[in-house]
């Protein structure tokens, strides 16, 4: 039986900046429009948490019953380790989804917009059929499109939404850089597993692209987000604010850059998330202050 532990590492604790910073940066555009309210924007973030654990447990169920975690270089997965037994991780999965799902409801309730419960069922559609399924869209190479829409244009959109019950375009040009920092971190995680990934069948970008041409794809993903928040400057200057999480992108660049494998890209994850969750911190205070 797993150990509290093991449980905790299952739900892969270095992947939550994917839900916490798309919520912040939306939050943050929310507060600018004048249309801040702390409540929903907490049941937000539970939402987004639980929405990437159920994603998390998901993989680990459907990749641990194909085989394809039998022989990895990152952590540990519950399944492929024996560790739990498929039907628990499954339960916990569910479980994880079902709690998005409730809080997402309240959330619908209270701003009457009942097609956001279309929305949140493709989230859990999206989540589930990533490894799940007969034909999981991440083993076809479609894992990074499907990242950033559902971390980064739905939840930042969204977010702002249930706050100010109204579209935004800034929301919209905000949850661009959040998705692709979302990306950034599948694709370094991809990189990591590109061969082993190759071996089991499970086509990802990485395995389609390529190992050098990933590592310009995590370049990219880390170095146009900074390029986009510049750009909306004459909107929102202070959004001039996420400069100062730069320096953070140096160190993971140049160990992609120098053709790092296996377990020296495990550093590389961890050092993402910083930069994730500075870039949507500083992000989000700037976009939150207006002029």
């Amino acid at each position: 039986m797993a150990t509290p532990g093991q449980w905790i590492a299952g739900a892969r604790p270095r992947t939550l900046p994917n839900a916490i910073v798309p919520v912040m940066v939306g939050t943050g555009v929310a507060i600018g429009e004048s249309g801040f309210v702390w409540w929903r924007a907490v049941l937000a973030l539970l939402v987004a948490l639980s929405m990437q654990i159920g994603v998390n447990y998901a993989n680990d169920y459907s990749d641990g019953i194909r085989g394809t975690d039998d022989q990895r270089v990152g952590p540990m997965r519950l399944v492929g380790s024996r560790a739990a037994t498929p039907k628990q991780v499954l339960a916990a999965a569910l479980g994880s989804f079902a709690v998005a799902a409730v809080l997402g409801l309240v959330l619908v309730v209270v701003t009457q917009a009942w097609w956001v419960l279309l929305v949140g069922a493709a989230c859990i559609a999206a989540g589930w059929f990533y490894t799940g399924g007969k034909r999981p869209y991440g083993y076809r190479g479609l894992g990074e499109l499907a990242v950033f829409v559902f971390f980064g244009v739905v939840p930042v959109v969204g977010t702002a939404y249930v706050q100010t019950e109204q579209l935004s375009w800034a929301a919209l040009a905000a949850s661009i850089p959040v998705g692709l920092l979302s990306c950034s971190m599948l694709v370094v995680n991809n990189l990591r597993d590109v061969h082993t990934d190759g071996q089991s069948g499970k086509q990802t970008l990485a395995v389609r692209l390529g190992p050098e041409r990933t590592r310009l794809l995590y370049v990219a993903c880390q170095i146009v987000p900074f390029a986009v928040a510049l750009a909306m400057i004459p909107i929102t200057p202070l959004a001039a604010l996420v400069v100062l999480a730069a320096p953070l992108a140096v160190s993971p660049i140049r160990t992609v850059r120098a053709k790092a494998v296996g377990p020296a890209l495990i550093a590389v994850l961890q050092q993402t998330g910083k930069l994730q969750m500075a870039y949507g911190l500083l992000f989000a205070v700037g976009l939150s202050i207006v002029f």
